[in-house]
């Protein structure tokens, strides 16, 4: 029985001691400002005599590369970390990043150096070690122990760097990254510094190469027997051929259950080679991944030889099959599901576009709330622990390069992209580019894209690739599926007639939003009310985020549409400008606080009832006004009351909303959904509010890690004595924190706000935010340890407002 029970425990054991390593390198680095336009204050960089055949310079024994450098005055940071975050605004700053002070007008705050000490084991000497740099914004240069490894231009690409041959064995290793922000790459708001996650691999000399396995699915209806494809790349980086070697491959379920397994014969490879090995796993009735059930299962690959584990390399899977269909648009395991999307750019309030994971999963769990099933990464590729968060909370993604063209420029961007992120299934497509109008017009445009096409293809077969065109037809003839941004741009009914047999999707439509809580404009003070409640001056539509998905969901041979944007961002702040620093179309803000239009999608994208009164009822300064009242609802009729005085009940059109007309008067708006057969579902009320005087904490979830990395994310929302949310409360709140916890930032939604986002000294227990609308935002990060934080919440003179206790367990 012994011997049985070591036997079931094996692959577990085998698993723990894997001889792979992946140890996170995020905390205690030091980060120091150089300059752009000066050598002599960028520490000497550009002024060495460099040695092209090293790759080193003279004076890189000196300067920040070098360990006896004195860094004694450089700040002490953890990654991920965004310093524009820390800047200030200024008018004549880049409107499309949100007039910050950084880019090509402000060298002095355009380059950022980092510095991290880390040692190794004596005992790692004959292994393999590298480095991965999920993402540095941007030009980024990396040295280790003065030893330059490399340098990457793009802010979005994942950078492999081998260090083996530059490593101090039994001591410390000093390594060295420059970033230099000077010149933009998007048109919005990209932050700068290493804003992604950094990681040390350890490895045998022959291991599996980085994102070197490439696991798909053969799946035919009934569903109910899958065919695994495992491709594996091996690499011997050692100066010795090796010895044969076997690999083994075991697909586990969700519980950890072993499913199947594949083992293959013995191989060798020589110094210096890469190879790729393939294997088949049969899997009997699986469960398959969706968006309602995003089902992941887990394929272990060990490597074998002479009866030693020497590798182990995990790769989440999940069983599904994909099509665009010209007649049926998209479909999930072959159903057709339309597609609900929103498209995405990658920072938050508070911390820039340095998002810790937790961050990443909650404003996944936001969108999924309002019945959003798709996201499209504007423009860029993603941070992959957002890509995890897709994976296993059921988001479909359509993932984006950066730029399109045939060189390596473009090309090996793109195919970084797919080989680390092929795996995940969450991903539905490739983007190989956005609105570019130099070709979309031009037959070099079509070239461009067919040539792309092709490279997607070869790097993964198993799915197809996109472009999103503004409105020039060139670029979407070679695509697989056809983007396009803006049913007013592009003639989407013409390509139907045209083009039958081409798929296509909405790449981008626009919501109307305006600044969350805001219904007379503010244009002096950079705010603006929803042009949703304005005929759109281009065809006279009221309510421009209906017309969008009524065109939509009226044709199913359309895939679906991705709305722009789910979350409001920094930067572009169209069609307003300073002090407006950030667009305000989201259907959520800058912090994720709903506004009405997602109420709007709420209704026809999810099952759940839904009735959403608008405005809010605290217009003073209006009295008298003749106010147009608006629900969103998927009830079939709704009754309108004004104090007590009814206005009538109207019959709900699909896709639509619902307007009555009155006298604006201090009291209560009440709503009362039906259904088809006249039943009462549900009421809603809305009242004019006395002042706020207290604060409600609603953290985003129950329980939260202590292991120096969860973030709890906690809604600050004001009410008056009678406990009623206050729409209009902008109040300067005082934020005191006691506990395992630090203040990782703060936010209030509010576009044209200016002041700090985070302490300057990260160990600080007080900060103060100014609520926006009645809302603010508070970013809590654990310090490690186990224990109950507690939140209080003041007023300047120290009225208290409220509290909250947060549990922190490891």
């Amino acid at each position: 029985m012994r011997f049985l029970l070591l036997l079931s425990l094996l692959p577990s054991l085998l698993l723990a001691q894997s001889p792979r390593e992946r140890i996170l390198l995020d905390d205690d680095w030091q980060f120091a400002f150089g300059n752009a336009s000066d050598p002599a204050k960028d520490f000497g960089c550009g002024t060495e005599y460099f040695n092209y055949l090293t790759k080193a310079a003279s004076i890189h024994n000196e300067g920040p590369y070098s360990p006896k450098f004195d860094a004694f005055t450089w700040k002490h940071v953890d990654l991920p970390h965004d310093w524009v975050v820390d800047l200030p605004f200024a008018p004549e700053a880049s409107h499309s990043h949100g007039y910050k002070t950084v880019g090509y007008k402000y060298p002095e705050t355009s380059v950022g150096w980092y510095r991290k000490t880390f040692s190794v084991p004596a005992g790692d000497q004959g292994k393999h070690l590298y480095l991965q740099f999920d993402g540095i914004f941007r030009d980024a240069r990396v040295w280790l122990n003065g030893f330059y490894l490399g340098h990457e231009p793009s802010g979005y690409t994942t950078q492999v760097y081998d260090i083996s041959e530059y490593l101090n064995y039994g001591g410390d290793n000093l390594l060295t990254v420059r970033a230099d922000a000077t010149l933009e790459e998007g048109w919005f708001y990209e932050g700068a510094g290493i804003y992604r996650h950094v990681w040390l691999h350890k490895t045998a000399q022959l291991h599996v190469a980085p994102f070197g396995t490439f696991v798909y699915s053969e799946l035919e209806a009934p569903f109910d027997r899958a065919e695994l494809t495992v491709r594996t790349t091996m690499v011997n980086p050692g100066v010795s051929n090796s010895s044969f070697f076997s690999i083994k491959h075991i697909l586990r379920n969700a519980d950890g259950t072993e499913v199947t397994r594949a083992e293959s014969t013995q191989r060798s490879i020589e110094a210096k080679e890469e190879r790729t090995f393939y294997a088949g796993l049969n899997v009997q009735h699986p469960h398959l991944w969706s968006v309602d059930t995003p089902y992941l299962y887990m394929l272990t690959t060990e490597v074998w030889q002479e009866e030693q584990l020497i590798d182990c390399y995990t790769t989440p899977v999940g069983i599904r099959r994909i099509d665009f269909d010209p007649d049926r648009g998209f479909l999930l395991n072959g159903e057709p599901l339309k597609l609900k999307g929103v498209n995405m750019h990658q920072d938050q309030a508070g911390v820039g576009v340095a998002l810790p994971d937790a961050l990443q999963a909650y404003r996944i769990r936001r969108l999924k709330e309002m019945g959003c099933n798709a996201y499209r990464s504007s423009h860029n590729p993603m941070t992959p622990e957002m890509l995890d968060a897709c994976d296993s909370l059921g988001m479909l993604v359509i993932e984006e390069n950066r730029l399109m063209g045939v060189n390596a420029d473009q090309l090996q961007p793109l195919r970084r992209m797919i080989e680390r992120d092929r795996n995940h299934p969450s991903v539905i497509l490739w983007s190989v580019g956005n609105e570019e109008w130099g070709i979309e017009w031009k037959e070099s445009g079509e070239w461009i894209a067919a040539a792309m096409r092709e490279y997607c293809h070869r790097f993964d077969p198993t799915r197809l690739m996109t472009v999103a065109s503004s409105g020039g037809p060139t670029v979407l003839l070679p695509a697989d599926v056809a983007g396009y941004n803006y049913i007013l741009q592009n003639p989407v009914d013409k390509y139907r007639t045209e083009y039958p047999l081409r798929r296509a999707l909405g790449s981008e439509e626009t919501t109307g939003c305006g600044t969350r809580g805001v219904y007379f404009d503010d244009l002096e003070h950079g705010r603006m009310a929803a042009l949703n409640r304005t005929p759109d001056p281009k065809d006279s539509v009221l309510n421009r985020i209906e017309r969008g998905w009524q065109f939509y969901d009226a044709r199913p041979w359309l895939g679906g549409l991705f709305y722009w944007t789910g979350f409001d961002y920094r930067g572009e702040p169209n069609p307003l400008k300073f002090p407006a620093t950030g667009s305000e179309f989201g259907l959520l803000d800058y912090c994720g606080f709903a506004k009405d239009e997602a109420y709007y999608l709420r209704s026809w994208w999810t099952d759940s009832p839904v009735l959403h009164i608008l405005p809010h009822w605290n217009l003073a300064g209006h009295e008298g006004d003749s106010i147009s009242v608006w629900v969103y609802s998927n009830c079939a009729e709704v009754e309108l009351a004004v104090n007590g005085r009814r206005l009538g009940r109207q019959a709900m059109p699909r896709g639509g909303h619902l307007a009555w007309t009155t006298g604006y008067r201090p009291g209560r708006l009440t709503a009362t959904g039906y259904d088809k057969d006249g039943r009462k579902l549900l009421t809603r009320t809305v009242e004019t509010t006395g002042e706020a005087t207290q604060v409600v904490v609603q953290p985003d979830r129950e329980t939260y890690t202590a292991d120096g990395r969860d973030v709890a994310v906690c809604r600050l929302e004001l009410h008056d004595r009678r406990g009623r949310f206050v729409p209009t409360a902008c109040e300067e709140l005082q934020i005191s924190i006691s506990g395992p916890v630090r203040i990782l930032g703060v936010g209030n939604g509010d576009p044209a706000w200016q002041a700090a986002e985070r302490p300057a000294d990260p160990s600080a227990r007080t900060f103060n935010v100014h609520s926006f609308n009645g809302l603010a935002q508070l970013l809590l990060q654990s310090t490690g340890e186990e224990g109950e934080a507690t939140v209080t919440l003041s007023k300047a003179d120290g009225t208290l407002l409220g509290n909250k206790n947060i549990r922190w367990r490891k």
